[in-house]
């Protein structure tokens, strides 16, 4: 890999809030130092639904020396909105990159999912059901690649007007994307599960048979005994009240960082022996998923984050002030980060 990056969720809008709450922009930049300098990371795809914290997280990672992948990951909005969002994000990436900041800009995230318009459904929730109703699916799937295509057209025109850099799209595999207006081809479903897992080389490689730059903008696992096998569906095990929070879990989950600090490196591995150009774990943290004591409360059993979330208005140890503590992953990330720097890979 060139490029070895970490996903930073600055807020997914969801039933009237975010999952970044609250965000402190001095927070923020200490993340950001912590990502360059602890993790080794050479690229931060800031990732969220509110322009202004967009810019705000894409600034910080610039000043720590970081390539910013300007990613909008945006929830309900129509395909009018969304293209006003990326027109807007584009002009204030390409303010950043004149500043002399590296830039790469992705034309929103997994739109058929959660732009009204291209999957039948007023909400995400709708939306997602499809995919899990193989006769719905069956009838919905042969005409989204058009619609996905058609958004993606105009897009990459208005954003190209605006913006200077490379551009990608961060993809689903059944948006059936045409890469052609593209600089990089990309995709979300970088993760392995029990399913998928003698499948990940052919994915890869299909990935990079484009003939463009690849790059896989997420990858990972969450934090109890069993996650690597349940793979992108980690969370799956929360159930959510109406205001986007958590409740209470599907079953008992046992706490184990280990399982997660172990997938993440067996699929830095995998991604280091294939030609993808840049990859990213998912993800920093989860704000909306804090760690507890009480085991039927530590939501971060469910979480994608390399570090946990302290509940209430705790602070960690590790890093004084931050309102978090390293996890077992976090320090395998390191790990690598630290080997990449002095070319021991």
């Amino acid at each position: 890999m060139r490029t070895f990056g970490i996903t930073y969720d600055t807020g997914f809008t969801n039933a009237g809030t975010t999952t970044r709450e609250p965000f402190d922009p001095a927070v923020v930049r200490r993340e950001m130092q912590i990502i360059r300098n602890e993790l080794g990371c050479d690229a931060v795809r800031v990732t969220g639904g509110d322009r202004d914290r967009l810019e705000t997280a894409a600034r910080h990672a610039a000043d720590a020396q970081l390539e910013v992948w300007y990613s909008p990951f945006t929830n309900g909005l129509t395909t009018g909105e969304l293209l006003d969002f990326l027109t807007d994000s584009a002009e204030r990436a390409e303010r950043l990159r004149r500043e002399g900041a590296e830039v790469v800009f992705l034309t929103g995230s997994e739109i058929s999912l959660f732009t009204v318009g291209m999957l039948p459904g007023d909400t995400f929730e709708e939306r997602a059901a499809v995919l899990t109703d193989p006769q719905r699916l069956r009838a919905a799937l042969p005409g989204l690649p058009a619609r996905v295509n058609a958004f993606l057209g105009t897009a990459v025109a208005a954003v190209r007007a605006r913006f200077g850099g490379r551009i990608g799209y961060a993809s689903l595999p059944f948006e059936g994307v045409d890469w052609t207006p593209f600089d990089i081809v990309a995709t979300d479903a970088g993760y392995r599960d029990a399913q998928t897992a003698d499948r990940l080389a052919d994915g890869l490689r299909a990935l990079t048979a484009h003939g463009k730059p690849a790059a896989v903008t997420e990858f990972g696992c969450t934090t109890y005994r069993g996650a690597a096998d349940a793979g992108g569906r980690g969370d799956a095990v929360i159930v959510w009240d109406d205001r986007a929070r958590p409740v209470r879990f599907t079953s008992p989950v046992a706490r184990d960082e280990q399982e997660q600090a172990v997938y993440l490196r067996e699929l830095i591995d995998a991604l280091d022996h294939s030609t993808v150009d840049a990859a990213f774990v998912n993800t920093f943290a989860r704000y909306d998923l804090p760690h507890s004591g009480a085991d039927d409360r530590d939501f971060d059993k469910a979480s994608f984050g390399v570090v946990k979330v302290l509940d209430g208005s705790r602070t960690g140890t590790v890093y004084p002030g931050l309102p978090w503590e390293p996890k077992a992953a976090f320090r395998a990330l390191a790990e690598y980060g630290r080997s990449r720097v002095h070319g021991h890979l």
